[in-house]
């Protein structure tokens, strides 16, 4: 199995070439030449496996360069109760009308970033001594809040390493600030920008493209890489959760093989649903792609619509992982839907680049809608949300995953369609504490702790061990830079 760029499909490399670099040379995301495809026998046979043992075959139809041992010890260390508070690693809790919460926190930072960012460093390292022997790999992190702690987390201490996250100044909830900035490790940095989440991802992809920076890094035997999910290592292991989750529901007799679903993800940066995306191609079967928003919905219209435009009013809302206006991996979905025509590519990122806006042609906006249903929802409907599903099922839903339910009923409510629906829940509700605490009724007066303190009291629920010990860290990391900084930041955290 090889990777072609989505700016140059005459590019083809090995995907540990695709996951040390994160990034191709000329700013197009790697992507399979193929998207190989499971068996019903193979699917079928998930059932009795444990989770590691669904991501190594999922593995092994893409990473094809790394041999058997390599690929069962990235998993088997990954994946295993040290790192995740379930065995069953994803948990699968069913509410009423056909729908299941497919819940992506229950790893060390709470969040379904970790999902990825557990094996990523097994992945990379991997990838390393076979493409880079000896060199030391710097790791670049933009997040919108949970990307950051996950990969910080994830990369703390591995030898040869070293990892720089950016966050916006004040675009992420306390809980998330503060597991970032009392992270722990030698070789982990995390530096506040003075922008939004697209400001920080902008700022790093520039960094990636700095021929100087480029230089002087490798002047001094440094290597850049991402754990972004622009990086293909972030994104594989996404795709194994959806794969996992259709075989367990089979499995517990929730549904029968050959059974489609629906698939509902809250997502800003679209990594989340492009790997459902994926998980359809490999013949898990997906009746419906819902794709969720809060008010930052660029991705809602550029679905119903085709144009994507970027010049609209930014919003920061209670689901600040979702307060995004640029889609990276969006690209790597155009890409497939355009035949792999990287000059479709390159014209219409330049122009969303220069401009701020592209729209794609009549074929591409045909599949959109085929393949895809895209709602949102604000702030308030969000926090009504959680609070119906609270009361009616005593079920407590985060930010996030509150706007996939809400944007799913909608959904269900104008097309009439009751296929049974997995929803991918992205984070714990501690970790938006204050948020939360308002919505199922609280007076969110106080501290973050405080505010926990009562929501755990008012919903009989507990805060995740992960969360509590936050309370009496030290805060290590309190910088802040502006935008055309973070590269100057980068060079003076490696010297460091």
């Amino acid at each position: 199995m090889n990777y072609r760029s989505t700016r140059n499909s005459s590019l083809k490399v090995t995907s540990a070439h695709a996951i040390v670099k994160g990034l191709s040379d000329e700013g197009g995301l790697f992507v399979p030449e193929n998207i190989p495809v499971l068996t019903k026998e193979e699917i079928s046979a998930f059932g009795d496996m444990k989770y590691s043992e669904r991501a190594y075959a999922v593995f092994s139809k893409y990473l094809t360069d790394f041999t058997p041992e390599e690929l069962r010890c990235c998993v088997e260390s990954a994946y295993n109760s040290k790192n995740f508070d379930s065995d069953n690693i994803a948990e699968i809790t069913k509410l009423k009308n056909g729908r299941y919460i497919l819940e992506l926190w229950h790893g060390p930072t709470c969040a379904f970033k970790d999902m990825a960012l557990q094996i990523l460093p097994y992945l990379l390292t991997t990838s390393a001594k076979k493409e880079v022997s000896g060199k030391q790999i710097a790791i670049l992190v933009a997040t919108s809040g949970d990307t950051g702690k996950a990969a910080l987390e994830g990369f703390k201490d591995v030898d040869g390493t070293s990892i720089c996250v950016f966050y916006p100044e004040d675009g992420v909830s306390p809980m998330q600030k503060r597991q970032m900035t009392t992270q722990e490790g030698k070789n982990v940095n995390v530096c506040a920008v003075k922008g939004n989440f697209d400001d920080c991802q902008n700022g790093v992809k520039a960094i990636f493209t700095d021929k100087e920076i480029e230089k002087k890094l490798s002047d001094n035997n440094v290597l850049l890489s991402s754990a972004n999910s622009i990086n293909w290592g972030r994104l594989a292991p996404q795709i194994v959760y959806y794969v996992s989750s259709y075989a367990q529901l089979v499995k517990d007799k929730e549904i029968e093989y050959g059974e489609k679903v629906n698939i509902v993800v809250p997502t800003g940066n679209f990594g989340n649903i492009l790997a459902a995306y994926y998980a359809k191609i490999m013949g898990i079967p997906v009746n419906k792609l819902i794709c969720a928003s809060n008010s930052n919905n660029v991705l809602t219209d550029f679905i119903n619509t085709g144009v994507y435009d970027r010049n609209r009013t930014f919003y920061t809302t209670v689901s600040p992982s979702m307060d995004i206006l640029i889609s990276s991996n969006l690209e790597r979905l155009l890409y497939h839907f355009t035949g792999e025509n990287d000059k479709l590519i390159n014209e219409w990122f330049t122009s969303l680049k220069n401009s701020g806006r592209y729209e794609v042609d009549e074929n591409v906006k045909k599949q959109l809608s085929e393949q895809f249903y895209a709602g949102f929802c604000n702030d308030d409907e969000t926090k009504t949300q959680i609070r119906k599903t609270f009361e009616g099922e005593h079920y407590l839903l985060d930010t996030h995953t509150a706007v996939a339910v809400k944007v799913y009923e909608d959904y269900r409510a104008k097309t009439g369609d009751d296929t049974k629906t997995i929803i991918a829940s992205t984070a714990n509700p501690y970790k938006f504490g204050r948020a939360v605490f308002e919505a199922v009724g609280g007076n969110a007066e106080g501290d973050e702790f405080d505010i926990i303190a009562k929501l755990e009291s008012k919903t009989e629920t507990g805060i995740p061990a992960p969360l509590a010990a936050t309370k009496d860290k030290a805060v290590r990391f309190k910088g802040c830079v502006e935008k055309q900084e973070m590269g100057r930041a980068v060079l003076d955290f490696l010297k460091s």
